[in-house]
């Protein structure tokens, strides 16, 4: 197989009509089979391109007959397959960016030194000062010895950096450097209006002085723009590779260390899953923080509450089961909120007070405009695999949307994070209650990890501070909690209800005529722990609903300005949903439990 002719090259040189020159290279080397790129600018072009003879004598001719570009000579050299995968030719503002428009090489440049006489001068010592011109991780793999090199993480910054060189050095010889001469032909024109008075830039940069002098006072190999990375003073491909994520070039010795994994990290961008964890979760709180500022629900907005048929509204119209859902609201109100169409059904659309419904059927009751109360926004991420997210939720603060919070809640704001995933939780937590949530990132992982906690092999611990002080170091409740809520949406112990128990452990005994428990739920009824120390006598401190002897308070959800409902979910431990390996979790304690 002949081998592929690989050719590079640039010539600063006016150019006009580029889009009809783009049009006529694009056709030419696609037609010719050549990969590599072109870049057209109105201050010249630069071009890396390979392929067969033919069809690189094809484009030359091409180019050589556009004017400024009759004597256009690039480098070449040879490669024993294609090092490029695709074809470009673009236009560009600059063939290579600087950023400083008064800088104009094809108008003029500084001197050229052919390679050879700069052998000569660093044979004989002469007292020059070399200045590598490439960005930081083309250094990396080879340069001249003693040469200066400034840090570059990209060309633009070049200025910056030239204006740190020592004042001294604006009386002595400077000999710049680069891959094949293009960066130089822009900074020395810019070291000269800074006031360096003896700059030179290396003719046709490294790779013509390999192809002159081989690797004479050169100090490891040149990194090239192409799949080669890398090529030895003989100009033959070298070992070195690149790394696909952070793309720094990497040597043959560097390519045995464990951290390069290629395709994925090299020992410059390895993280340790606790790195990469901590460096995700930064990334996803600034997230949070944006989404959260201002809060969504301040922003006025319809709120559209869900309202589901039951069994027993079966025959009846859509007006006679809202009077029964809510008999608290005269038959009027419903009259009144139909004419506005603020009944809709799954669509969204109006529906009719006669209308017909079914169990099983979902309706709509439109609030427009609505501002939701506030919330504490200080939601902390805890860990994040791809299967499940676990957070510190903070309160007051909804875990889904519900009356009047919609998009104040936790999994609003951690969808907009998470967007376009929509995040599940897999369990349930007051909005007064403080501490962990876990959220499945897929349905089948809901569904795996709500198996769990249905079955109640999770282990939950919760610590609580209340009222008064428990006679036992360890007690439990037992009492049934009824299934369905009260007008205030709240819970009641009810003989009759559903089977409950929960195990407490007194912690602490408080100055103040409290008590630190820790409380272990063995079933999940809603609001289980605070109705069982209600009932048992021992109220949680701040508590507003369940306040003991079976009295309960006028409000469900505190707000940000009362005091915190002393109530946290402090542990959880089960199976992790995919690999099945035992898994644990425990958040910081809030003030009121970390005295």
């Amino acid at each position: 197989m002949a081998p592929c002719i690989n050719i590079s090259g640039y010539r600063f040189t006016p150019l006009a009509e580029l889009k009809p020159l783009r049009e006529r290279l694009l056709k030419q080397t696609k037609a010719g089979n050549l990969k590599g790129t072109i870049l057209l600018s109105t201050e010249g072009i630069n071009l890396f391109v390979a392929g067969e003879r033919a069809a690189i004598e094809t484009l030359l001719a091409e180019l050589r007959a556009i004017p400024g570009l009759a004597d256009f000579q690039p480098k070449e050299s040879h490669s024993a397959a294609q090092p490029f995968n695709r074809m470009l030719v673009r236009i560009k503002r600059e063939i290579i960016a600087f950023g400083v428009p008064e800088i104009v090489p094809g108008e003029r440049t500084s001197p050229k030194l052919a390679p050879r006489e700069l052998k000569q001068w660093l044979d004989e010592g002469r007292p020059i000062r070399l200045l590598d011109t490439r960005n930081d991780y083309e250094v990396k793999l080879g340069t001249f010895r003693n040469a200066v090199t400034l840090g570059l993480d990209h060309f633009r910054h070049f200025p910056e950096a030239a204006h740190r060189l020592p004042e001294d050095w604006k009386k002595e010889p400077l000999v710049m450097f680069c891959t094949g001469g293009i960066r130089c032909e822009k900074a020395g024109p810019f070291l000269e209006r800074e006031g360096f008075e003896q700059v030179f830039q290396l003719d046709g940069g490294i790779l013509k002085y390999f192809a002159e002098c081989g690797g004479a006072h050169y100090a490891g190999e040149c990194f090239v723009f192409d799949q080669r990375v890398g090529v030895d003073p003989s100009l033959a491909e070298s070992e070195s590779s690149q790394c696909y994520r952070c793309l720094t070039p990497l040597t043959a010795a560097e390519q045995l260390d464990p951290r390069y994994v290629p395709g994925q990290s090299c020992p410059y961008c390895y993280r340790s899953p606790a790195e990469e964890q901590a460096r995700v979760l930064a990334l996803r709180e600034a997230a949070l923080a944006r989404a959260t500022t201002p809060l969504p629900g301040s922003i006025p907005a319809d709120n559209d509450r869900p309202i589901q048929i039951a069994q027993r509204h079966a025959g009846l119209t859509l007006l006679e089961t809202l009077c029964e859902i809510f008999p608290h609201l005269e038959r009027a109100v419903w009259q009144d909120r139909f004419a506005q169409q603020r009944l809709l059904d799954e669509a969204r659309l109006p529906v009719a007070a006669e209308r017909s419904v079914q169990p099983g059927e979902r309706y709509f009751h439109r609030h427009p405009g609505q501002v939701e109360p506030d919330i504490n926004p200080a939601i902390r991420l805890l860990y994040e695999d791809a299967a499940l997210l676990v957070v510190n939720k903070p309160a007051p603060l909804p875990l889904h949307p519900c009356g009047r919070f919609q998009r104040n809640t936790l999994q609003a704001i951690l969808n907009e994070v998470y967007a376009p995933q929509k995040l599940r939780p897999v369990h349930r937590l007051d909005a007064n209650t403080t501490g962990l949530v876990v959220l499945a990132r897929t349905r089948h992982v809901a569904q795996l990890l709500q198996a769990q906690f249905v079955a109640g092999t999770v282990e939950k611990e919760y610590l609580a501070r209340v009222q008064g002080t428990p006679p036992q170091a360890h007690f439990a409740c037992e009492a049934k909690i009824g299934a369905r809520p009260s007008a205030l949406g709240a819970r009641t112990i009810d003989p009759a209800g559903l089977a409950a128990r929960t195990e407490f452990q007194v912690l602490r005994n408080c100055a103040d005529g409290t008590t630190l428990l820790r409380c272990r739920p063995q079933t999940g009824r809603t609001n289980q722990i605070r109705l069982h120390l209600a009932d048992a006598g021992w109220p949680i401190v701040g508590e507003q609903a369940y306040l003991g002897s079976g009295q309960l308070g006028e409000q469900q959800t505190a707000l940000v300005t009362d005091p915190p409902l002393c109530l946290h979910a402090s542990r959880l431990a089960f199976l992790h949903p995919l690999t099945r390996q035992p898994i644990a979790f425990s958040c910081p304690l809030p003030p009121w439990a970390d005295e």
